[in-house]
């Protein structure tokens, strides 16, 4: 077997992989320079700078798997991998620490304003009095995701005697309990907290959390990190607030474009700011490289990787029935994660038809995948759905029926939260997968990528038509409309596929109609 390592990895990854393999390290290659070459390996090992595109896929006629030495996979073309067969691997949990530890230095840098002091003492100025700290003893610390970060930083932050709340609604009460971190609403968290650390992917729900809204809610006195994304913060609005001395200050380790060496947050003196430095450890890129390594070793012997971005593990008879079902079964849970509120209590998936014949542990993976997508950059299959789901206090329970009543297949997953349950319904028909059912309403629905609007009420005439207008008003075109109801003026759900997602402007006006309940949009 041959392996090439084309972006620098530590060496020890590569001493694990040259015990089984030819290992040819050759990085700072261009796509044009790999692909004459690609066809000699069986394996590639990445991290950040090198993209593996679709047409080093098709030149990797011996590929086997491609490995990610670091969390995000977006510089692979994952959709070319799966066509062509080829595991992608990653080390979701290398850089588990060293992000922690990161924040929790950014966190106390902020409070005692450490680089300002260094920077003014190296230019020969005593400037004592300018740099008044604060102490983060009994002081409120809000974390924003309680994913494998998140968590590391709460439990170093209990030993700074620090009070802990949190927002996350996919962990559980009870494991957020053994964290000692009190599960608050984001509006109390803005407003209670003394400090804010952000441990979120960047999604299109999480993309700018924190605008000039949310800062006013917060404390003058707050500080807030972030180690996770760029563009979860508004950085204008967040430069604004500070220069208006709405909040203390800030402590930024990502950005939107990287690398970045201009930004509107360099011209803060209360804001610090870091290349990137979450991940940059000796022990963060040696776990990365020893991750990396050991996967790509099982799968050259025939095991599953641990962290298979694109590998759900189907045995191939069992193909033709299950692997439709891994999109209705992703679609359920991303669809849940929109239309639930409160704390996640527990998970119950029913298998009917002849679905519930076959190991469905691929479409759990699926599900449990599509409930976190937005909360986690952490990529869910068979191999580690269970481990995730224990890790956040997840209960999954699953029942199987071999008759299913309406349909060949009809997958169902019921959320229960502390505000109630919410079921959704899906199943395979002619090829597409189809939405059939959300809570006790009827429906036929096709999810095509984009955005729907969801909105419970009181079947009444006029109401269609005055939603209409305000999407008519806002210059957003609906391409169908899907309406089921209870009975006629009782409660009704209408769906509306948009060209293009409401504000929460938009949003707010229609919840302001009389009769109207809710009012979501989703991505699905």
């Amino acid at each position: 077997m041959k392996v090439l390592v084309a972006d620098k990895i530590a060496r020890e990854g590569i001493d694990m992989l040259s015990r089984y393999a030819q290992v040819d390290v050759k990085t700072k290659q261009k796509p044009e320079q790999i692909i004459p070459i690609i066809g000699d390996y069986e394996a590639i090992i990445v991290r950040s700078q090198t993209k593996v595109t679709a047409e080093i896929i098709e030149a990797g006629k011996k590929l086997q798997v491609i490995g990610r030495a670091g969390v995000g996979v977006d510089n692979i073309d994952i959709d070319a991998a799966t066509r062509h067969g080829i595991i992608v691997v990653n080390a979701p949990t290398g850089n588990t620490i060293s992000a922690a530890e990161h924040s929790i230095a950014l966190m106390l840098a902020l409070a005692r304003n450490i680089p300002q002091a260094n920077i003014s003492l190296k230019s020969c100025q005593w400037r004592r009095s300018d740099f008044m700290g604060t102490e983060v003893k009994g002081k409120t610390l809000g974390i924003i995701g309680l994913g494998n970060v998140g968590s590391e930083v709460a439990i170093r932050a209990r030993g700074l005697d620090m009070r802990l709340i949190g927002h996350d609604p996919f962990i559980s009460a009870e494991r957020a309990a053994s964290l000692q971190v009190e599960l608050v609403t984001l509006e109390q968290l803005f407003e209670d907290s003394d400090f804010i650390t952000l441990h979120i992917p960047l999604s299109e729900s999480t993309k700018s959390l924190i605008g000039a809204k949310e800062l006013s809610m917060m404390k003058p006195a707050v500080r807030i990190i972030n180690t996770a994304r760029g563009g979860l913060i508004d950085e204008k609005a967040l430069v604004k607030a500070i220069e208006e001395k709405k909040i203390a200050g800030a402590a930024i380790d990502v950005f939107t474009n990287e690398p970045c060496t201009e930004s509107i947050l360099f011209k803060s003196d209360n804001i610090i700011v870091t290349p990137h430095l979450g991940a940059s450890t000796t022990e963060a890129q040696t776990l990365a490289a020893t991750e990396i390594a050991k996967q790509i070793i099982d799968v050259f012997n025939g095991q599953p990787a641990r962290y298979a971005v694109n590998a759900p593990l189907i045995a191939a008879e069992a193909l033709p029935i299950l692997m439709p079902f891994l999109k209705v079964a992703n679609t359920l849970g991303n669809l849940a994660s929109y239309l639930g509120d409160g704390q996640l209590k527990s998970i119950q998936i029913n298998y009917q038809g002849e679905i519930a014949s076959y190991d469905t542990n691929a479409i759990k993976a699926a599900i449990i995948g599509g409930l976190l997508n937005r909360l986690t950059e952490e990529r869910i299959n068979i191999v580690n759905a269970s481990m995730v789901a224990s890790n956040r206090g997840m209960k999954v329970l699953e029942q199987k029926e071999a008759v299913c009543e309406n349909y060949a297949n009809l997958l169902t997953l019921e959320v229960t939260t502390s505000a109630g349950k919410t079921t959704v319904s899906g199943t395979v028909l002619g090829g597409e997968t189809r939405i059939v059912q959300v809570n006790n309403y009827r429906i036929d629905i096709v999810p095509t990528g984009g955005y729907f609007l969801f909105s419970v009420h009181r079947d009444r005439p006029g109401l269609i038509g005055a939603v209409g207008k305000i999407t008519g008003d806002a210059d957003i075109n609906i391409s169908y409309m899907h309406l089921s109801r209870l009975k006629p003026r009782g409660q009704a759900l209408m769906i509306m596929a948009l060209d293009e997602p409401l504000s929460d402007e938009q949003l707010q006006k229609i919840l302001a109609m009389p009769d109207v309940n809710t009012a979501k949009i989703v991505k699905i």
